[in-house]
């Protein structure tokens, strides 16, 4: 008896240092989304797996921008879609006019305290040129194209394919994005 109840003992020390099971295991994570980033608010490192089976809008943006404000317009797509699995994932850039010089926390700050950007935000990455980051040379591909300015917009459906690329020019309200979101949303 007392050797049975070591080694429930034992087990279930050794199974504590196990994760806990997630539903996303359950499904094989799209090689596009096999990326870790640092969260830009305290930059513990996060799974993209963790969008797995969802439709993801990959954002590259800045805070000094004349785009700037799509920040607005994100946030009210991700608090409209977000139910029936709309992810928007936003990637703050330098790569171009030097339009987002700050760091994480400033960032993080103004994303939130001038817009109310609750849609989750990664650490600053280079989206284009010799110094492009792995995910967004991916995207690229997938896409046919590496942005040319902040707020370029690449949608990911729910088997991680690229099904959409969008120029900064175009809005979260455009009915062109809105269709394609919809549509992959069904």
């Amino acid at each position: 008896m007392l050797n049975r109840m070591m080694l429930f003992s034992a087990l279930s020390v050794s199974l504590s240092f196990f994760p806990l099971y997630s539903a996303a295991q359950d499904k094989a994570c799209p090689k596009i989304l096999q990326q870790h980033f640092p969260r830009l608010q305290d930059e513990a490192p996060q799974d993209l797996c963790q969008y797995t089976d969802k439709v993801v809008l990959v954002v590259n943006t800045a805070s000094y921008c004349g785009y700037t404000r799509q920040y607005q317009g994100l946030e009210a797509l991700y608090a409209q879609y977000k139910q029936r699995g709309l992810v928007v994932l936003g990637f703050p850039s330098n790569d171009f006019g030097e339009q987002e010089p700050g760091t994480s926390k400033e960032i993080a700050d103004f994303c939130y305290n001038t817009y109310g950007v609750k849609f989750p935000m990664f650490a600053k990455t280079s989206v284009s040129g010799e110094a492009i980051h792995p995910f967004f040379a991916l995207l690229a591909k997938a896409g046919g194209t590496e942005p040319k300015w902040n707020f370029h917009k690449y949608l990911i459906d729910r088997q991680g394919k690229v099904i959409g690329s969008f120029v900064s020019k175009i809005t979260p309200e455009d009915t062109q994005l809105r269709a394609a979101i919809e549509k992959a949303l069904q």
